[in-house]
């Protein structure tokens, strides 16, 4: 699995390490992921989305529901891509 949010659509993006003489060395800088099962109430199923810290407040703030549908028309979540939980 790809290091990419499913809800933000964050990745990786590239830099540069800078020495105390200047030398600059190719570098990534990572998103801070996380894989989190959540309670999809709408579909009354348990689901596995790999999530950013930022697209954790996004869910905090939209809800599960409509963050899932941004990230849908945005093109950041596949609804293949969604794992549903059997607990």
């Amino acid at each position: 699995m790809s290091k990419i949010c499913q809800i933000t659509g964050k990745k990786a993006i590239t830099g540069c390490n800078v020495s105390h003489s200047k030398r600059h060395t190719k570098r990534k800088f990572y998103v801070n992921l996380f894989n989190k099962k959540f309670y999809w109430v709408e579909q009354g199923v348990w689901i596995s989305l790999t999530v950013s810290a930022a697209g954790l407040r996004t869910i905090n703030k939209l809800g599960l529901n409509q963050a899932m549908i941004d990230a849908c028309q945005k093109g950041f979540l596949n609804p293949k891509d969604i794992k549903y939980l059997s607990l």
